[in-house]
């Protein structure tokens, strides 16, 4: 009888000691923090300035193919394991050159649309500066997460995009992508046509 008690005390004890409920662990986010940006005018002999951050440590100024007056820029951010590719060509007063550059650089965009989740569209406009263009977010594992053009309708036309040194995995790369992002508007604020 005493044993029957004592087992029957035991069970009880340890039934009601395992009462709590599990509950979930929240989700974890990765914490990445970055310098806030310092922004310096790069002027390196181009038709056009404009402000960089930097953290773009790495600056390569290319020429393209065989058109004239036509130069690419990539700002390497090492840290960050991105790119921001820019390309320059000159519009010389010709309305369908404007015209195909123009597709060209909303086309280029579209293509992301099998991999992406969404483009989002952000008009910009100075016309103090004479700087009219387009900023492109791209959602979801494309290749490019950012992409933007500017022009004065006329002269230059200015494009560029992100691109990171990794498989596309949004969200492993969405704190650095939206860093890069504020870089990108940041030079369609800043750019002044010569």
């Amino acid at each position: 009888m005493k044993f029957k008690i004592l087992i029957i005390t035991i069970l009880s004890i340890v039934l009601t000691a395992c009462g709590n409920d599990t509950l979930p662990k929240p989700a974890a986010h990765l914490r990445l923090e970055y310098p806030k940006a310092d922004y310096k005018k790069l002027e390196a002999g181009f038709p056009f300035t404009f402000e960089k951050n930097e953290l773009a440590t790495e600056i390569k100024a290319r020429t393209i193919g065989t058109d004239s007056g036509s130069y690419g820029i990539d700002l390497m951010y090492p840290a960050l394991k991105g790119t921001i590719y820019l390309t320059y060509k000159p519009i010389n007063n010709n309305k369908e050159r404007l015209l195909t550059l123009l597709k060209d650089a909303q086309g280029f965009t579209q293509e992301h649309t099998v991999k992406a989740d969404e483009i989002a569209e952000q008009l910009y406009e100075n016309k103090e500066r004479k700087v009219y263009g387009m900023f492109y977010e791209v959602g979801g594992n494309a290749a490019s997460q950012s992409q933007f053009y500017v022009t004065d309708s006329t002269s230059h036309f200015l494009t560029g995009s992100l691109y990171f040194y990794a498989k596309p995995n949004f969200d492993s790369i969405l704190p650095a992508a939206k860093y890069l992002q504020k870089d990108i508007q940041h030079i369609m604020e800043t750019v002044k046509w010569k």
